[in-house]
């Protein structure tokens, strides 16, 4: 590869997995995950080079094959001795605020319309045909476009439906797409769909840091020569790719390896047969590489490392992972052993009837290593133990609310003078749970999501407009509406509508939006006690889990002993979310105006950085507030409550105060920030939908 930088930072499943794809594209393509700077983007597109090339009918827009052309080509249909050129294969790149229609194509429907013609343009799918398709920062991309791309990358074809006019062409490419998993994560129906998964990481040995270093002042220096250094290795990779693909069709997956790789599945309980699919697909295109005819179980092992961590995930919070113990474990367990002859049921001489494992001795007479045993093959692509969250705390603290109260008394916990509680250490979360969905009220026009209304490129149809440009979603009924009283006048003779670019009109579609939900929660000594803070950071996970569903972006705010602080900045990173809530400690005073104030603050810059973004505020607490000696704590509170209202934002108040005697603190927040006030156990799906009520 021109750019080898996977050679120098250790990203050797990276490379393996894209070779893998390169040598059968069925196997569903490789999402990579890793932290910036870690050559993601450089090593995806190195591939390119080393493809080899492809011959296509010369003229076609969707590089048809000249031996087996697409009989729905758009361009054809293509004469059996149509001239023919050999070209590179191409690496295409989705960017990320790419529309839907850049995406499948489009259709001139004022031209369908007005003159009859189906004139269709073609899109990004069309010129990944037969190459490589790749999206950066995949995990940022809309969801319906990651629908639509992965629909054809698993059909291998691309469709484009437009008001009875209908294109579709051939659609195989290689996908790949790489994210940081600190941006967010992918859906994990959306993960199934791809068909490995690596984790990068920057070396951590100066020497290896050093030497890229080196090559990329190399590079900067002299590009030209860079390449040619590295021409020689580039042409001998391509050789292999090709040599591998001529021997795939003849590779074996023999009953014994298909027993290995379902039993392999079987053992970490993936989801659905897809993971079998992909698993044995990828044994077979290894063994390929590694010039075998036949899968052995290194190439199950191997395949089982990138297929699997990603497809082992419960709820959003899980980390990709495999461990090696049970993959091993699996794979022994699969071993064939050496049956009785079917005339004589007793054991070989020397043979432990009641022993249900394998003897030791593989296919070949070879000793095999025991089972749970370490691999001897690559790591694979984990990056780090799974699940790698803090813990939340110590466990087994049942009698946690013992301790002493320290939540101050009277209106506001109006006692400003009293003595600050001690810090308790973080308390685990009680189990999350499905919680209604909270809105934005009136109609948004941010990005597409799934919480509040708003104005979209999909959704239901609610209106039409004259477009402003060219129609991409046509109000027919509207359209023929605003033609059918001047055909006299346009001298229609015959059945057909005569329609004019005037007429036309844009449907207008509502659908939803993604919101920030910025959590504001009281992390003071008036929420210390073990039982209640278990609650609420249970209940403030699962409205987390319910913005990671929705596509929301997330900001966490956390007040506590003298000052708010912003634990965590706006961010598509629920994960991150999460585990700053587990590990929170709670104790001291109870700012609640200044975590008010830095909600201010926060939204304010927000507003610059993504001003379609509508946000949401919840804010978690009792309503209880202290501060320094001589201050109006609660009427601090009340003036902070007034400005964010003053503002516009929706809010929801989630009443944490507990106890025989509630003063109904929290109630009388709600009603100066203009929000819908609601208790924890009320958060529950089975409640009716909350909707945030207008800001006053």
């Amino acid at each position: 590869m021109t750019y080898p930088f996977g050679a120098v930072v250790g990203m050797d499943d990276l490379r393996l997995a894209l070779l893998l794809n390169a040598v059968s594209p069925a196997v569903g393509g490789v999402l990579v995950r890793g932290e910036k700077g870690t050559a993601k983007s450089t090593t995806v597109r190195a591939l390119a080079a080393v493809l080899p090339p492809v011959d296509v009918v010369a003229g076609c827009r969707f590089a048809c094959d000249p031996a087996a052309p697409d009989p729905e080509c758009p361009d054809g249909p293509h004469p059996s001795d149509s001239p023919a050129q050999t070209r590179a294969a191409r690496l295409v790149e989705l960017p990320v605020g790419a529309s839907e229609d850049r995406l499948v194509g489009s259709l001139d429907l004022e031209r369908a319309l007005t003159e009859g013609v189906k004139s269709f343009e073609p899109g990004l799918l069309a010129g990944a045909n037969r190459g490589v398709l790749y999206v950066d920062e995949v995990n940022l991309l809309h969801d319906h476009l990651v629908d639509l791309l992965l629909d054809a990358a698993a059909l291998g074809r691309a469709y484009v439906e437009r008001e009875g006019v209908s294109v579709r062409h051939a659609a195989r490419f290689l996908l790949v797409g790489t994210m940081n998993p600190e941006e967010g994560e992918l859906r994990p129906q959306l993960l199934d769909r791809f068909g490995l998964t690596v984790e990068v990481a920057a070396p951590r040995d100066p020497q290896l840091r050093a030497e890229v270093v080196r090559r990329r002042f190399g590079y900067d220096a002299d590009p030209a020569g860079f390449a040619a250094a590295w021409a020689e290795s580039e042409t001998e990779l391509a050789a292999q790719i090709a040599a591998a693909r001529a021997l795939l069709p003849q590779v074996v997956l023999s009953d014994a390896a298909l027993r290995q790789v379902t039993s392999v599945c079987a053992a970490f309980d993936v989801d659905g047969l897809r993971a079998d699919i992909v698993t044995a697909r990828a044994a077979i295109a290894h063994a390929a590489w590694a010039g075998r005819t036949e899968v052995t179980e290194d190439d199950v092992r191997v395949a089982a490392r990138l297929a699997l961590p990603h497809r082992r995930r419960r709820n959003p919070f899980d980390a990709p992972g495999l461990e090696e113990e049970t993959l091993e474990q699996a794979l022994a367990d699969s071993r064939p052993e050496d049956p009785p002859p079917d005339d004589d049921p007793t054991p070989p001489e020397g043979t432990d009837p009641t022993d249900g494992g394998p003897d030791g001795d593989g296919p070949d007479g070879e000793d095999t290593p025991p089972a749970g045993g370490p691999s001897e093959g690559p790591q694979g692509g984990d990056g780090g133990p799974a699940g790698g969250q803090p813990d939340g705390g110590p466990a087994g603290s049942s009698d946690g609310d013992r301790g002493p109260t320290t939540a101050p008394r009277g209106e506001g916990g109006g006692h400003t003078d009293a003595a600050p509680a001690p810090e308790q250490a973080a308390v685990a979360p009680d189990a999350p749970f499905r919680v209604q969905r909270l809105e934005v009220p009136g109609i948004g026009a941010g990005a597409s999501g799934r919480r509040s209304k708003a104005r979209s490129e999909r959704g239901r149809v609610v209106g039409s407009r004259r477009p402003e440009h060219a129609v991409t979603k046509l109000h027919l009924v509207d359209t023929v509406l605003a033609a059918a009283p001047h055909q006299r006048a346009r001298g229609r003779s015959g059945t057909g509508l005569l329609v004019e670019r005037a007429d036309l009109r844009q449907a207008t579609l509502e659908g939803r939006e993604g919101n920030l939900v910025l959590f504001v929660v009281d992390a003071s000594g008036s929420m210390g006690a073990r039982s209640r803070m278990a609650a609420v950071k249970g209940a403030v996970l699962s409205l987390l889990m319910d913005a990671y569903q929705r596509r929301d972006k997330v900001g966490l705010i956390t007040f506590r002993g003298g000052a708010a602080e912003l634990t965590l900045p706006p961010t598509w990173s629920v994960e991150a979310a999460a585990a700053r809530l587990t590990s929170l400690p709670t104790g001291g005073r109870t700012p609640l105006a200044a975590g008010l104030l830095r909600a201010h603050e926060t939204l304010r810059l927000e507003r610059v950085r993504d001003p379609q973004r509508r946000p949401l505020v919840v804010l978690v607490t009792d309503g209880r507030a202290t501060g320094a000696r001589g201050t109006d704590s609660l009427g601090e509170s009340r003036r902070a409550a007034a400005l964010l209202a003053s503002t516009g934002v929706a809010s929801v108040v989630v009443d944490c105060e507990s106890g025989p005697v509630r003063l109904g603190l929290a109630a009388t927040l709600g009603a100066v920030l203009g929000a819908q006030t609601m208790r924890v156990e009320q958060l529950g799906a089975e409640q009716l939908v909350a909707t945030a009520r207008e800001a006053a």
